[in-house]
């Protein structure tokens, strides 16, 4: 079903532009790809597994879909699954992190993928004549859907970018007139930094993380340019998205439901997600949370007047004296410090009697800071109670490779630190 959608594109644009290599100044028109994908694998696998962001990727995928072998894109920083899916309801894997480090993944049907990429062009309008640049990783979920799909399935030009430094970036200056940039918040602020933003940016989207109103509104003063949020999982594809034309007044803001999509507060308080896109199963051990085209996530929200509202996640919470506070909240309110490039915030035990916990902040500030400054601010926006006690400046947050900072990680990271001898966090 792919591969004959992939046909079709190919009659109609043919001998237009699909693909350039900006690192190595090749391109291939829409029939030389696919004479490209019409040559065998080396071998026949039961599954491929193909990594990096180079057209080698693309051209995989396709000779894939063509002998109807299953694909599972890999990140650099996930396993590779030891095993197929017994009876696999499709021909696509997508790996999604787990807090037990076992890789997992999620099961796509083709009809599934064709859905999560027909509600995105649809919803953002993506345009032929608008090159999608290719700087965030196509194996990861947001990357594949954004950038690889739209280009086999709906004919939308990708151009790969040897680096998401601003160096690289600014190579592609001259590559398009117009030009669709997927990325991510760290990436954006990165290039904000650097005065590396193109004039020749028709369309800014960012996902993976949540998109600080500071970062956003400073883009659009700067250089005119507004960077729409997109709001999806690896579990249903594209959730929401800000097609608004200028900065949100509300960061926890993420957008308005993708076309064909539909969503609704769980019992939890919880969003719940119903789409053609669901994904048929977890893979090794199917949940509850995914079945039946309804996707439960993690994420608490409010739907008013059909805009979508995050206010943190049901795991996430921190208990403050037997109060809960959403760390998304507090993380919210830091990043509209103009010193501050990006936070995690989280809860570690007090080892107090009553089992409270401390609220930590993980802090990469642009310009020297101090937490008096910091906690000042916070007090202007937050209760007492819901500031954090527990200051950690470092040299920047890393992500868990999706552009979304890991709690679980720096509140490790945090605990073994601290009980080093002589170490100050």
């Amino acid at each position: 079903m792919l591969y004959e959608r992939w046909q079709k594109v190919v009659q109609e644009r043919q001998n237009e532009i699909a693909m350039r290599d900006l690192a190595s100044g090749q391109s291939w028109t829409f029939a030389q790809l696919h004479d490209e994908g019409e040559k065998p694998l080396p071998q026949t696998p039961a599954m491929i597994q193909p990594q990096g962001n180079s057209p080698e990727f693309i051209i995989t995928v396709l000779r894939a879909w063509r002998a109807r072998i299953v694909v599972c894109p890999l990140e650099a920083h996930h396993q590779s699954l030891a095993a197929l899916p017994p009876r696999l309801p499709g021909c696509h894997l997508k790996t999604t992190p787990a807090s037990t480090g076992v890789p997992r993944a999620v099961c796509f049907t083709p009809e599934q993928l064709a859905a999560d990429a027909e509600n995105i062009v649809a919803t953002m309008g993506l345009r032929p004549d608008w090159p999608n640049l290719g700087v965030i990783s196509l194996a990861y979920s947001y990357g594949f859907s954004s950038l690889v799909l739209p280009l086999l399935l709906h004919g939308i030009p990708l151009f790969l970018v040897p680096s998401p430094l601003p160096v690289a970036l600014r190579c592609a200056a001259h590559a398009h007139w117009n030009l669709t940039v997927a990325a991510v918040p760290a990436l954006w602020h990165a290039w904000h930094k650097a005065g590396a933003i193109l004039s020749n940016v028709r369309l800014a989207i960012s996902a993976g993380a949540p998109l600080p109103l500071t970062l956003e509104r400073a883009v659009f003063a700067d250089h005119g340019v507004k960077i729409h949020n997109f709001y999806g999982s690896t579990e249903c594809g594209g959730i929401a998205y800000d097609a608004s034309p200028t900065p949100r007044e509300n960061e926890s803001f993420v957008g308005r439901p993708l076309k064909n999509v539909s969503v609704e507060i769980g019992g939890n308080g919880a969003l719940l997600v119903r789409s053609r896109a669901v994904g048929e199963t977890y893979w090794p051990a199917p949940e509850p949370a995914l079945a039946g085209g309804v996707f439960h996530t993690c994420d608490l929200a409010e739907i008013k007047a059909g805009e979508i509202f995050l206010h943190g996640r049901t795991d996430d919470h921190i208990n403050v004296a037997g109060r809960k506070v959403s760390p998304t909240m507090i993380e919210q309110a830091l990043r509209e410090h103009a010193a501050v490039a990006e936070c995690v915030v989280f809860g570690v035990p007090s080892g107090s009697a009553d089992r409270m916990d401390l609220i930590v902040a993980c802090v990469a500030v642009d310009r020297p800071s101090t937490k008096e400054e910091l906690k000042q601010f916070l007090l202007q926006k937050l209760p007492g109670w819901q500031v954090p006690r527990e200051w950690w400046f470092i040299t920047s947050i890393s992500s868990n490779g999706t552009g979304n900072p890991s709690r679980a990680k720096w509140r490790r990271d945090f605990l073994e630190n601290r009980a080093k001898p002589g170490v100050a966090v």
